[in-house]
């Protein structure tokens, strides 16, 4: 497989064939994400996604594939269609297709556009919501208003598509730890999303959020802090039937739950922790990472 630069992609994708379709991200304005800092983002050639999924025949039964890197949605709708369907000539068992998506690229596809994607097996569209604060949307340069971002979310369940979004933990620094994290549960409850994943906040070297960090402009909470948060947004949302997560490797206090049938108890082992200050119940600084 040819792979330009860093790959990543959601927990939830660990088994999956990671296809690079594009290098970087179409945004890469974000002030707290450094992941695609040195990819000048670009649209990689058709032939060269053949040649991979040529080669990914010999890997046996692909049943997923996650489509990297930040934001394939950006691709013309006759290019991408020409992608989904050479995955499925070439891995005839795949069962889903996935991608990371931001709201601007979302809201270029019209409705039909999506459900033509989704006719086309791609079933779950990974959307980083961060948080529902207006004024630190402004503040991270999501390059969105919380309406755009409802709005994209939407009409992705609109699509059939499955839609999971990601918050961040700590955006807000200890100043505005409160505001974000009620607005977090707005948002989260104005989208309905059937995934939520909570991630922490991790400084990264060279970003704007790093740089006000160490010029003492922004002030981390504390490792309980971020579990209220935590609390916060959860006891706050609203959710038809979402499954809510903190299990990514950066977090504190690793949870799953399915909202809101375990909310009562989710909010109870949260709140235990956060009154006990209960360390051992955390998963310790040198294990946490991006």
């Amino acid at each position: 497989m040819d792979y330009e630069g860093l790959i990543i992609r959601p927990p939830s994708e660990a088994y999956s064939l990671l296809l690079q379709v594009t290098v970087g991200c179409s945004h890469n304005k974000c002030t707290f994400c450094g992941t695609y800092r040195q990819k000048k983002f670009k649209i990689k050639p058709l032939e060269q996604i053949k040649k991979d999924l040529q080669e990914a025949r010999n890997f046996g039964n692909v049943k997923k594939v996650f489509l990297c890197d930040g934001d394939a949605l950006i691709i013309p709708q006759p290019r991408l269609e020409e992608i989904l369907k050479l995955i499925n000539n070439n891995l005839p068992n795949i069962e889903r297709i996935g991608t990371y998506a931001n709201a601007k690229s979302i809201l270029r596809k019209p409705i039909d556009e999506l459900k033509k994607l989704k006719e086309m097996g791609l079933k779950i569209i990974y959307l980083g919501v961060e948080t529902g604060n207006v004024e630190l949307l402004q503040k991270i340069h999501k390059g969105v208003t919380y309406e755009q971002m409802v709005a994209a979310a939407r009409r992705v369940k609109e699509a059939g598509i499955a839609l999971s979004v990601t918050v961040l933990l700590g955006i807000g620094g200890i100043e505005k730890s409160v505001e974000h994290a009620l607005d977090t549960a707005r948002i989260l409850s104005d989208i309905d999303p059937d995934y939520v994943g909570a991630l922490t906040l991790m400084l990264v070297p060279h970003t704007q959020l790093y740089e006000d960090y160490m010029a003492g402009c922004f002030i981390l909470p504390d490792k309980f802090g971020y579990i209220r948060e935590l609390y916060l947004i959860i006891s706050n949302s609203n959710f038809t039937n979402c499954y809510f997560t903190s299990n990514h490797v950066s977090n504190y206090l690793p949870i799953k739950a399915y909202l809101p049938r375990e909310k009562e108890k989710i909010l109870k082992m949260i709140g235990s922790v956060i009154e006990e200050k209960n360390v051992s119940r955390m998963r310790p600084e040198y294990l946490r990472g991006l």
